[in-house]
């Protein structure tokens, strides 16, 4: 049969001081286990050595609170590990490994342990853990153990296994089945059946000395059963089950006094020994009354480890035991279980949650969905907390003070409450006259369990109230009993707490509507207890936050209560800069799910005062209230969209730069389906890469056309060259006469002559002609945004790559002119624009935004002729002034226009534009 396989610790990776891992090797309430060194590096390994090689059966691991590790894995190995014995050493096998759970769900209040079912022979186990989870506690990044327990069998124990075989086939031969109903649960007829006394838990939450007393009392059983003595088993049964109650108190009284020794609080420390001692000897005086125990077999050194390496059932490492005296089936067992377990002290209590997965995880109470309801237990059989570590300082979370603790035996000293004081007389004299001293007296206990009581007696005093009572009376009995609720529902412990949610709950569902008080009676139970649950949401122990928070939101939607519109009132209070966390954090959330519940319209929600509200909580310090704060506005814009605005800033860059308004407006424009910011920036530099795309595909056919055109025009100059060369003579010949015929000799042919626009003047002289170039030429124009003088063929180029501010400009990739960034997504989203065609094929006007014939003369008759660009205002100067010019200017203009070009005067025209040079003389005159 599996039982407890000793160990000792054979070594580790290291250590934090006072935490050594050979605090593994004993099992009580107070150890507190290994832990790694401050900042140590990962992994870290204890390796363990079992007192025999045995197959092991089951391990189970009690993880610390908040020194969690991610991961720890096993390995197993027959003999010593190489650095301890290298000439004959084996390698570890790996079993596997288990995950922990990072315990935020519990706030890091509560051990969880883990029961890992394995078949595996050795007699060295390696645990090797992994990086801890991070937490708010675990500051020096430690992973700590504060137990491991090892169940198994002795491997080469055969003489075990040859006597269960013969009693097997006897039993097969007489008809016996091991599968007999009267013997299900024994452990005597199975194999691989594990005691709940070899358990980690067990011996974690029982006195030592008690669990020896225990298991003595268990091997009497079993001696018991098998003699057929089942009276006698029935009572060692009983004793053994009262026991394991009195172990736990005293364990839990060694916790609390070792608290106490840690703060130094040593009269605390003193009363808890002197309680522990007393209690002890009550205990073991009712076990030599009942002749259960032989005292002086009872009494051990509690300083000292309990047999850490042995177990009673190993037969090579049994130790003599003085045998304890025959007992005699006399006596009922309950007697015995009435003197037992008279008080009832304080603690915090967890639940053990069996999983499928072979995993057993101690939780908390503060756990919003516990696997087993810890509160319908008795008291005494509750699990003992965990205790956290801050800094050197031990906390222990009980549900009560330890003062006077003595004073909470129910059925023992008195069986009733102790009487009130003076102050609570004249606190509570109103609600005395009505509901009586011994009511109110139990609510004002010390004792959590009176207090409790005194609630559920007030439930059913109320619920049997007959109908045709006086109404002043209904009305005295209310407002006493709200009394009691209200200071109830500030109670730490949480039964107490819940037992006053459900007398409230009862008072204004049933016991208003029954007797037909009128509605503000429902209004002073409404108004009396409201501020004091909503304090409750700011409570530091989640479960408590969670119901408190529930309760008023189930409150808010009772029809007695709905009509009087009170708790929205109480909910868009503004929240105070001191308040706690919790505090803030459960407002919003109640305010965030009644406003789905009720809504705006005639609620005692209004879109004034809900929006002030969210609007001053956007600037908590709390993100979660911020975030919360944001989606009411939301959903707030969804009801009732443009009128939500008025309570916001304006929408511009100057707000958005805070993020939590930029989140807002984006979500507005997503609820309205516009585009948000990012999308448009987005859209826009989609647009603009775009463009930038075509203009280099653009760019690289044009470069492709143009070395194609160059190599023809070679081809063809290399062939038409030799007949070229007479004619050349003849064309030098009748440029000459030409040059002579208007009498310029041929050296001073582009003396005063535009070579833009081919208008020739006696006035153009360098300085006459940077005056017709800054004012007059029809082929040039001023840059508005630079002042430089360029050619109009030119000027979206300039924009685009040579302006001062060109940044500023981008390009269309539809029309190819340059628009102002900032008007470019409009340009491009409303279409107006006239599409452009490629360069071969026409000329782009910048100024008319006007398709025309390609060419460079065509850019003459373009800008210069009377049907051309309508938008060139120098033309526009001109044409008007034109009757007041002489007649020679005129003529000469004409002969310099496309006609005059056609006729053999060509002007060389620069097809690049003016140079920079060229723009920067004639820039800003």
């Amino acid at each position: 049969m599996p039982h407890k396989i000793g160990f000792v610790v054979v070594s580790s990776s290291g250590h934090e001081d006072g935490f050594s891992a050979r605090e593994l090797m004993i099992h009580a309430p107070t150890v507190s286990g290994w832990r790694s060194p401050r900042f140590c590096q990962f992994p870290q390994e204890i390796v363990l050595q079992m007192v025999e090689r045995c197959r092991i059966r089951k391990l189970q691991l009690l993880a610390h609170q908040y020194m969690i590790s991610s991961k720890i894995e096993f390995y197993i190995s027959e003999s010593l590990p190489e650095y301890f014995a290298p000439y004959q050493a084996e390698r570890f096998r790996r079993l596997g490994y288990i995950s922990l759970c990072d315990n935020e769900k519990t706030g890091c209040k509560a051990r969880e342990l883990k029961s890992v079912y394995v078949d595996a022979v050795g007699q060295f186990l390696k645990l090797i853990f992994h990086q801890n989870h991070v937490n708010k506690y675990n500051i020096y990044n430690q992973v700590a153990l504060v137990a491991i327990n090892i169940i198994g069998d002795p491997a080469d124990f055969s003489d075990e296994s040859n006597s269960a075989s013969r009693e097997k086939l006897i039993d097969h031969y007489l008809g016996h089945s091991s599968e007999d109903p009267a013997l299900e649960g024994s452990y005597a007829r199975k194999s691989d059946y594990i005691s709940p006394l070899d358990d980690l838990a067990f011996d974690m939450y029982q006195d030592p000395e008690v669990a020896q007393i225990i298991r003595k009392l268990d091997e009497r059983k079993r001696e018991a059963v098998q003699k057929e003595r089942y009276d006698y088993a029935k009572k060692l049964k009983q004793a053994i089950a009262d026991l394991q109650k009195v172990g736990e108190r005293l364990g839990r009284y060694e916790v609390e006094k070792r608290c106490a020794v840690e703060k130094e609080d040593y009269d605390l420390a003193k009363e808890k020994k002197q309680q522990m001692e007393q209690y002890r000897a009550e205990v073991y005086e009712q076990l030599e009354l009942h002749s259960l125990l032989d005292a002086e077999l009872i009494r051990r050194p509690l300083d000292l480890p309990l047999q850490p390496l042995t177990h009673s059932g190993s037969p090579r490492h049994q130790k003599p035991v003085p045998s304890l005296p025959q007992l005699e089936e006399k006596g009922t067992e309950s007697q015995f279980a009435e003197t037992f377990l008279q008080e009832k002290p304080s603690s915090y209590p967890l639940t053990i949650s069996p999983q499928h997965s072979a995993v057993d995880q101690l939780l908390p109470a503060t756990d919003p969905h516990p696997k087993m309801n810890a509160e319908s237990l008795p008291y005494d059989e509750r699990p003992l907390p965990a205790i956290r570590k801050h800094h050197g300082e031990a906390v222990v979370e009980l549900e009560m003070s330890d003062a006077n603790i003595s004073s909470a035996r129910r059925g023992g000293m008195s069986g009733e409450p102790e009487p009130l004081t003076e102050k609570a007389l004249r606190e509570a004299s109103s609600a005395i006259d009505v509901l009586g001293e011994t009511l109110v007296a139990g609510a004002y206990s010390k004792t959590w369990s009176y207090r409790e009581d005194a609630l559920l007696a007030l439930y059913k005093k109320l619920m049997e109230i007959p109908v045709g009572t006086p109404k002043e009376d209904l009305k005295n009995t209310l407002r006493a009993s709200i009394f009691l609720v209200r200071r109830a529902i500030k109670d730490i412990v949480t039964s107490v707490f819940q037992a006053s949610l459900k007398l409230l709950k009862m008072i204004i569902t049933q016991y208003i509507p029954k007797h037909k008080l009128i509605k503000l009676e429902t209004a002073h139970c409404v108004e009396r207890t409201v501020p004091v649950l909503l304090t409750r949401t700011g409570d530091s122990s989640a479960r408590i936050r969670v119901t408190a928070a529930n309760f008023i939101q189930e409150m808010a939607l009772f029809k007695e209560v709905k009509s009087l519109q009170i708790i929205p009132s109480y909910l868009v209070q503004p929240l105070k800069a001191n308040s706690s966390v919790h505090l803030a954090m459960s407002q919003m959330d109640l305010l965030a799910r009644l406003l789905k519940d009720l809504g705006t319209g005639n609620s005692g929600f209004t879109t004034d005062n809900v929006m002030k509200f969210s609007v001053s909580a956007l600037e908590h310090r709390v993100y979660e209230v911020r975030e919360t704060a944001v989606r009411i506005i939301l959903d707030m814009y969804r009801q009732h969209q443009a009128s939500i605005l008025e309570y916001l800033p304006p929408d511009d860059n100057n707000t958005r730069k805070n993020i939590l308004y930029k989140t807002i407006f984006d979500g507005f424009a997503k609820i309205d389906g516009r585009p948000t910011d990012a999308e448009m920036k987005a859209q826009r530099k989609a647009a603009t890469e775009e463009a930038e795309k075509q203009k280099k595909e653009e760019i690289k056919a044009l470069q492709g056309q143009l070395a194609a055109l160059k190599e023809i025009q070679a081809e063809v100059q290399e062939k038409e060259s030799d007949a070229m060369k007479p004619k050349n003579q003849d064309t030098q010949g009748g440029k000459a006469a030409h040059a002579e015929a208007m009498g310029i000799p041929d050296e001073h042919y582009l003396d005063n002559l535009c070579i833009f626009c081919g208008e020739r003047s006696e006035s153009f002289t360098e300085e006459g002609l940077d005056l017709h170039y800054w004012k007059y030429c029809l082929m040039l124009t001023r840059c508005d945004h630079c002042k430089q003088v360029v050619e109009i063929c030119s000027l979206t180029e300039h924009l685009l790559t040579e302006c001062d501010k060109k940044d500023r400009f981008g390009k269309c990739y539809r029309c190819s002119e340059a628009v102002l960034k900032e008007e470019l997504p409009r340009h491009i989203k409303n279409k107006g624009c006239n599409p452009a065609k490629p360069e071969k094929l026409a000329n782009r006007c910048p100024l008319c935004h006007e398709n025309f014939t390609p060419g460079e003369e065509a850019w003459k008759a373009h800008l210069m002729g009377p049907a051309g660009c309508t938008m060139n205002l120098r033309k526009t100067h001109i044409l008007q002034k034109a009757p007041a010019l002489q007649p020679g200017r005129r003529s000469a203009v004409a002969a310099s226009g496309p006609s005059g070009s056609k006729a053999g005067s060509k002007i060389p025209t620069p097809k690049g534009g003016l140079s920079k040079s060229s723009s920067r003389t004639l820039a800003k005159r």
